[in-house]
């Protein structure tokens, strides 16, 4: 068998019909399936990027000394994480982390990656591609007296917006040390905290200032609008970051040079961030009370990009529902068996595709 065949479906090509659906509505579609950002990227980062096009050298798998100061000095700044810039590692964007993760740490047949019950699909993919078993819960009490490998954490959480307390995230944290698992904790969606504070897994609360077994995956495609340029990092136990670039620089995992000087400039600056959280936070009040008087419920959602919600029925049928107002949202069977009676509605809109979906529900 393939490859490819032992994957899942990719998701989004199951909407085919209720994003043709929708498109046929008389004021166009509203796309609100996919998180991708669609504000302009920080002239700052364009600058940083620009400046280093001249670049015909192969560039630094580990990343240059500035990037990961520069990644260092935000996880302290932002997450209160005290993180030497040698545990630090940046990525093609989180996703191929995500999606590569066991197969760079040796992971197969004989080791067990958990998961959320409702989570980013990718986990999943990247078990597949390794081999590994896989089971989704999120209390480990409900794992008896298995020993998994690997244990991802995601919080906020996509696509449900999920914050885990400080103590919740230290008793997983306990747990998995106990087994010998390391934890993987996504954190990409962690600047965007609306009624909760996103804490790092790195933090001293959760981590007891100790970063064994620990790692923290960030992202620049939300923050800072830099979907486009595949820009993320991974940072955390010395030990394990280094076993991961050894691997990296064998298979030319390597983020390009003008991106990695756009990145360095773009974590050393949080003014861009509160203007992008700004205007999340004026889409996501418009968008809120115009679900509610179409019959959602939002539930979670406390944080992230998402709004997360539910008519008490198939997810399915929401999805064709709102494809009847012109609006594409994600079902939310995409994310596992447990979210098949939610939708998933993105924030990543403009203003303008944003209140045209908010007049058509409230209509």
């Amino acid at each position: 068998m393939s490859l490819a065949a032992g994957l899942p479906d990719f998701p989004w090509d199951t909407l085919a019909a209720a994003k043709a659906r929708a498109a046929a509505h008389p004021g166009g579609l509203v796309d609100l399936s996919v998180g991708t950002p669609v504000d302009p990227t920080p002239e700052l980062g364009r600058r940083a990027l620009a400046a280093s096009a001249d670049s015909p050298g192969y560039p630094q798998t580990a990343g240059t000394p500035e990037l990961r100061q520069a990644m260092a000095d935000y996880l302290a700044r932002r997450w209160g994480a005290a993180v030497p810039p040698a545990a630090t590692l940046p990525v093609i964007g989180t996703k191929e982390l995500v999606a590569w993760l066991p197969t760079l740490l040796g992971l197969g047949p004989d080791d067990l990656v958990v998961l959320p019950s409702t989570a980013y699909p990718t986990y999943l993919v990247g078990a597949r591609i390794a081999g590994c078993r896989t089971l989704a819960v999120d209390d480990p009490a409900e794992l008896g007296d298995e020993r998994p490998a690997l244990v991802w954490l995601n919080s906020p959480s996509n696509p449900t917006g999920e914050v885990l307390a400080p103590a919740v995230l230290a008793a997983r944290v306990a747990w998995a040390r106990e087994r010998g698992a390391l934890v993987a904790s996504d954190e990409c969606y962690g600047e965007f905290g609306w009624e909760a504070e996103p804490v790092s897994v790195l933090h001293p609360d959760v981590s007891g200032g100790d970063h064994r077994g620990l790692l923290a995956l960030h992202s620049l495609s939300k923050r800072s609008n830099l979907a486009g340029y595949r820009a993320g990092f991974v940072a955390g136990d010395p030990a394990v970051v280094a076993e991961l670039l050894a691997v990296r620089k064998h298979a030319g995992m390597i983020v390009p040079r003008p991106v990695q000087d756009a990145m360095a400039a773009l974590l050393a600056d949080d003014e861009h961030v509160v203007q992008q959280r700004a205007r999340y936070a004026a889409r996501r009040q418009v968008l809120r009370p115009a679900l509610e008087a179409a019959g959602f419920r939002v539930e979670h959602s406390e944080a992230g990009l998402y709004l997360w919600a539910t008519r008490d029925e198939d997810g399915r049928a929401s999805v064709e529902l709102l494809a009847d107002h012109g609006v594409l949202a994600a079902p939310g069977d995409f994310y596992g068996e447990a979210a098949a009676r939610h939708v998933r509605v993105a924030l990543t809109a403009t203003d303008e595709r944003v209140a045209a979906a908010a007049a058509r529900l409230l209509g």
